[in-house]
């Protein structure tokens, strides 16, 4: 008998990046500036990435940026569309220089790059993908040209972009991210327009509205928002958490720590 074939899988993969030792720095829009233990958040980084490695995801490192604060938050740097990557054009001049390692972990991968560029800005944390519906937040940092340029990549595609105000938030998966599902989730006083969403379901508390979808059961969330997974664990998922105080305190959140690369 002749042996039978077994497909290969690609696993799951997540880009990741060591905090750099200016943490504290990092910029700040929306919330008061408080003291950031750097030694707390490191290991707080290395839970947060153990995590991911305990669900089968395979850890890649992004070279260290040690002289730009915000670049832990690799997501804002490179936007992953399917088997192609966007690069970012970050609405922050300070934080330009965090897409270039970013670039070249996804090109180590063989994956093939498009660009956003001045005078078009875009924050990686300013998408979120839902199906083939993909929300832009029009922020501080996100602006139209931008938006439109990313509507030229994806069009063709066949993605949709939908442009969503923000004004209460850093990004709008500071605001809003998605479960397995496809239903949004959120922090109303943090949401301009809550009926831009076909399927919204409001959450508890500000922690409580980022999820990373781990697979269409089990999603990652921060510890600080028990009452926001419990609803989710009432509607049948499986809720991994980590303590990501210290990103919190300059608004980052579970979706900002990685790139998922599926």
């Amino acid at each position: 008998m002749e042996p039978v074939a077994v497909p290969q899988t690609t696993p799951s993969r997540a880009l990741v990046r060591r905090p750099a030792r200016n943490l504290a720095e990092g910029l700040l829009t929306h919330i008061e500036r408080t003291e950031v233990d750097p030694a707390l958040a490191e290991m707080q980084w290395r839970g947060y990435v153990a995590a991911l490695a305990a669900e089968g995801w395979e850890i890649i490192e992004v070279e260290v940026a040690p002289e730009l604060p915000d670049s832990v938050f690799i997501e804002d740097a490179v936007i992953m569309f399917g088997d192609i990557a966007v690069v970012a054009s970050p609405g922050a001049q300070t934080r330009r220089g965090e897409t270039a390692g970013a670039e070249a972990a996804v090109t180590s991968l063989g994956i093939p790059v498009q660009h956003l560029e001045l005078p078009g800005t875009l924050d990686g944390g300013d998408v979120l993908k839902v199906g083939r519906t993909v929300y832009v937040g029009r922020s501080l940092r996100t602006n139209d040209e931008g938006i439109d340029q990313l509507r030229g990549i994806l069009a063709p595609r066949g993605y949709t972009v939908v442009a969503v105000p923000i004004s209460r938030a850093l990004h709008l998966k500071t605001a809003v991210t998605a479960l397995p599902d496809g239903t949004v989730i959120g922090f109303p006083p943090l949401v301009d327009d809550p009926s831009v969403f076909e399927n919204f379901l409001p959450v508890p508390e500000a922690h409580g509205t980022a999820v990373v979808v781990l697979d269409d059961r089990t999603v990652l969330m921060s510890s600080a928002a028990p009452r926001s997974a419990e609803l989710f664990a009432q509607r049948g998922y499986r809720v991994v958490t980590v303590d990501i105080s210290e990103f919190e305190k300059l608004e980052g959140c579970v979706t900002c720590l990685s790139v998922r690369v599926r």
